[in-house]
């Protein structure tokens, strides 16, 4: 019995060793190193984004600048508490390498300033989706969510082409020269400076050349929100919004001020201003 066993073990493993020498060459089947799988085209994995880290937030923004955007700080009376107005208030992330974000607030005898800074790193988890993809999307959707209104076209500039060529439709934002982020961020503020006056209206309306609007020469696709409180029994605060996406990371800038005299409005080409400054600054950290 222990012989019939054996004899039966040797014939079950040459009938697989022949079997398996059945998909020769020589009859058109596969051979060993083949892969009947494999589709002649190689996986293409999407390339990452340019940035793996991000800036520690509440050190970004430099002295000077925090001067200019909080009128206020220089007359706080105690020097520890100049300190402590001027190092602003990390908020709370999980991941320094994702997300960070800074607070800034000074009341003063004129207004209440408040400043915040946010920086966030899109990664895709698709590897056929890259990181820029996958921030460009993002980016779009904050954008849509801002609701700008469409830009009025007011004739031919000198390039042959109306102002309103751009609309928050084109999520892109695709910059249309070279000239470097501060100047664009510059000549835009001019612009409006120039087109508006030295002052907002008394009513508080913003002029139309400072309307919410897309932004062309910041990073990789821009956007300014302009918004005023509605009036009360308190001054009207105003909140300026600079957004602005380079390669894979998205920057938000938040930036109010409340009067504190009743029926005073905010300025709104002097914040625009501002906040468009200090979006340049950014801007240009990052690109370096």
């Amino acid at each position: 019995m222990q012989r019939k066993a054996y004899v039966s073990g040797v014939a079950a493993l040459l009938a697989a060793l022949l079997a398996g020498c059945t998909g020769s060459s020589d009859s058109g089947g596969s051979t060993d190193d083949s892969n009947p799988d494999d589709s002649g085209t190689a996986t293409v994995t999407a390339e990452p984004g340019r940035y793996a880290t991000l800036p520690e937030a509440c050190g970004v923004v430099d002295q000077d600048t925090l001067d200019a955007l909080l009128p206020g700080i220089r007359q706080l009376p105690d020097e520890e508490q100049r300190e402590r107005a001027y190092e602003g208030t990390p908020t709370l992330t999980y991941d320094t390498d994702r997300k960070v974000g800074c607070r800034w607030k000074v009341e003063s005898a004129d207004a209440t300033n408040h400043l915040f800074v946010d920086f966030s790193r899109v990664v895709s988890y698709d590897t056929a989706v890259s990181d820029d993809s996958e921030a460009e999307q993002l980016f779009a959707i904050q954008q849509e969510a801002a609701d700008l209104p469409e830009p009025a076209s007011t004739g031919a500039t000198a390039g042959g082409e109306g102002t309103g060529g751009t609309s928050s439709a084109d999520p892109s934002g695709s910059p249309s020269s070279s000239a470097s982020p501060s100047a664009s961020a510059s000549a835009s503020a001019s612009s409006a400076s120039s087109a508006s006056g030295s002052a907002s209206p008394t009513d508080g309306a913003t002029p139309a050349e400072l309307q919410p609007r897309v932004l062309e020469d910041l990073g990789d696709a821009a956007f300014l929100d302009d918004e005023l409180g509605s009036a009360g029994s308190t001054a009207q605060q105003r909140k300026v919004t600079v957004a602005f996406r380079t390669s894979n990371v998205i920057v938000r800038i938040v930036y109010e001020e409340q009067p504190a005299t009743v029926g005073t409005v905010p300025d709104s080409e002097e914040l625009q201003d501002r906040a468009l400054n200090l979006a340049s600054q950014l801007a240009d950290e990052l690109a370096e």
